[in-house]
Formats: structure tokens, sequence, C-alpha cells
């Protein structure tokens, strides 16, 4: 599909809706660098209670995820996008406020009401035609993988100029910024010309959770998402240990993410050019599972941790690329709104359970337990993709 196909009005929609998406996933993903050492200079802490406040806003996003998209088909989608934000920048505010770890809960719990990650893919289906739609989805997930990767480098460098709490302003103005730039330049959607479909139907839901080909790909990106946010829970410590101080994370990871976007790219060529999705899937997550034990192996050198993350990251972001689009595949056409909801669900729970999960082993088990549970999710998922069925992916 050319470039030159989309109207302007669509290249308008595309380029503002992921815009604003990008600016709301980068306030979110730069405190996770430097969320845990942060959390410990606030009162009433623990490793649980850092890991709740950091998968807290898993919980209500994988929650709330499908009633918004509900409640944007009956009042529209830029009244609920905007309420959304207003929620996340809200939640922001308080975060930045709070001397508690209670009060970050809250903040962050906040944050993550602002469950419009189905309502921005709805409105961008209501302003483009069928035929650009599918390119249209792919630079909206495309954006996720860059506000990732920036977020790991500037985290650090903002921490490190302005303090952790200046992350949580910026976010709060991030929110407002983009409500500015959906008011004034996002044109308004002919109401259900196209998003009803990306709106997920209750109908659908046990033939999408019964689907043994969706199994999987669910499970896999709560997986994916649990594992992430449990390893960052122990990462910044462990990055210190061997020399590397918060003040020097963001140069560290641009190195590392420098890297990684050479291989991923190489990995989503060859995935695509060879039609080996499946195949691409099952050794990213090898590498996935090698690179979190190497992690602990290699915790006490910091070029044995750069090359861990490195790999780490590369199959991270070859699967957070791949597995949506996949699901868009495998999904009947009826149901694939239904399929996207329960998928984005699932990830933010991951979230969540990470932070739960990897908070109680850290303070129970340290390193090992976090690793240990890590690579038993991600050789489950091995095993189930493995020996599934992805119905010719």
């Amino acid at each position: 599909m050319s470039v030159a196909a989309i109207t302007s009005i669509e290249r308008r929609a595309i380029s503002t809706v992921v815009g604003i998406f990008s600016l709301r996933m980068l306030g979110l993903f730069m405190i996770l660098p430097v969320f845990s050492i942060y959390a410990n200079q606030l009162n009433n802490v623990t490793p649980l209670l850092i890991g709740v406040a950091l998968g807290i806003y898993g919980l209500t996003q994988a929650l709330l995820q499908i009633p918004f998209g509900f409640l944007s088909d009956r009042v529209g989608r830029k009244p609920v996008i905007i309420l959304g934000l207003l929620l996340f920048a809200g939640g922001s505010v308080i975060a930045a406020l709070s001397d508690s770890i209670y009060g970050v809960i809250l903040g962050r719990s906040l944050q993550g009401a602002s469950a419009i990650g189905c309502v921005m893919m709805a409105l961008i289906s209501d302003l483009t035609r069928e035929k650009i739609r599918v390119w249209a989805m792919a630079v909206l997930g495309l954006s996720i993988g860059i506000s990732f990767m920036l977020a790991m480098v500037l985290g650090p460098m903002l921490s490190n100029f302005a303090g952790v709490r200046s992350i949580f302003w910026i976010t709060a103005g991030l929110s407002l910024l983009a409500i500015a730039v959906l008011i004034r330049y996002v044109p308004d959607p002919v109401q259900g010309a196209g998003g009803h479909g990306v709106i997920p139907q209750i109908k659908h839901l046990p033939s999408v959770l019964a689907d043994k080909a969706l199994m999987p790909l669910n499970f896999g990106v709560f997986a994916l998402h649990a594992s992430l946010v449990a390893l960052f829970l122990k990462l910044p410590e462990v990055l210190a240990n061997v020399g590397i101080l918060p003040e020097k994370t963001g140069q560290f990871y641009f190195l590392v993410f420098l890297g990684s976007l050479f291989s991923t790219a190489l990995g989503l060529f060859w995935m695509e050019k060879q039609q080996k999705t499946r195949v691409g899937i099952t050794i990213s997550i090898a590498i996935l599972g090698v690179s979190i034990f190497s992690i602990l192996g290699l915790a006490n050198q910091w070029l044995g941790l750069a090359v861990g993350l490195w790999a780490f990251f590369t199959a991270f972001n070859i699967l957070e690329a791949s597995l949506p689009s996949l699901v868009s595949k495998l999904a009947l056409e009826s149901w694939k709104g239904t399929a996207l909801g329960i998928y984005s669900s699932l990830q933010f729970f991951g979230i969540f359970v990470g932070g739960i999960i990897g908070g109680w082993l850290d303070m129970t088990y340290g390193m090992v337990g976090i690793v240990l549970f890590c690579i038993t999710l991600t050789l489950t998922w091995f095993l189930w993709i493995f020996t599934g069925n992805l119905r010719g992916a």
C-alpha cells in the first residue's frame, strides 16, 4: 500500500492519533527503568508495594479497556479519549506530589484507568478506509516499540537531570498536550464508519477465549509483559552493582537499544520475507528465555549484562511487533475486535501480575526467584507455541 494512496484526511488522522498514543505510552514507559530505586525513598515502602505500584496500572487498564470501548460507541470516540487523558494526567500529578508509596499506587491506578487503547484503534478505523486500515494499525503498533525504546533512554536521563518526580510532571503535561492535539487536529469521525469492528463484543468472548490458535498468543503477551515488569523491579539494582549507576543507565540503555534496533529489524524482515511467522516467534521466545537466564548468570559483569539485555530487547521487540498482527490475522473477521480487546487486556494484566509476583519474589527470594518466575512463563509459552496450531502462520 503506497502512502500516495492515502487521502490527506487519513494521513492527518493516522499521524495525529499515533502521535497521541505515542505521547501517552512514552510517559508510561519512562518510569520503568528508574522506579524501583526511586520508590525506596518513599514512606511505607516494601518490595511488595513497589511491585504493586509498578503493576497496578496494568490492573485498572485491563479491567476498563473493554468498558471504555463500549462507552465510546455510545458517546463518541473523542469524549472518551479526552476523559482517559484527563485521568492519566490526574494520576500523574497525584504520583508526582506523593511522598508515600500508597499515594504513588493511587496515582498509578488512575493512570491505568485511562484505558483508551481500543478506543483509539476504533477512531483510526472510523477515519480510514478498509484497504489502508491494516497499514494504519501496523503504524500504531510500531509506535509502541519506538516509544518503549525512547523511554528506556529518556527516563534515566530525565531522572538524573531533574529527579524522578519530573517524569510524572512531564507525563501530565504530555497528556494535556495530547488533548489539545486531539481537539485541534484530529478530524471528527463519522460514528461507526469502521470502528465498531474494533470494539470488543460480549457475545464473542466465549468463542475467542476458547480458540486454540489464539490461546498461546494471549498467554504469550501476558507472559511477555509479566516478565518485563518483574525483571525491571530488580534490574536497576543489578546494574548499580556492576558500576552502572542511575545517572549512567540512560547511556547504557541507548547503546543496548541501538544494537537491538538493528537485530530486531533483521528478524522482522526475515519473518516477512520468508513467511516464517511461527518459526520467528518460536525462535524469539527461545532467545527471550536464554537472555533472562543469562541475566542471572552474568549479573556480576556489565558486558555480560549488556549482551543479555541486547538479546532480551531484540526478542521482546520482535514479539511485541508481530503478535498483534498475528492475532488480527488468525481471528475470524467478526471476532477481530473482541480478539484484540482480550489480547490488550491480558497484556496489561501481565503488567499487574509481573509487578505483584515480582515484588513478592524479590522480598522472599531475590533475583533468583524473579528469574525462575520469568523462565517458567517463557518455557510454558515456548512449548505451547512449538506444539500448538497457529492455522498456517
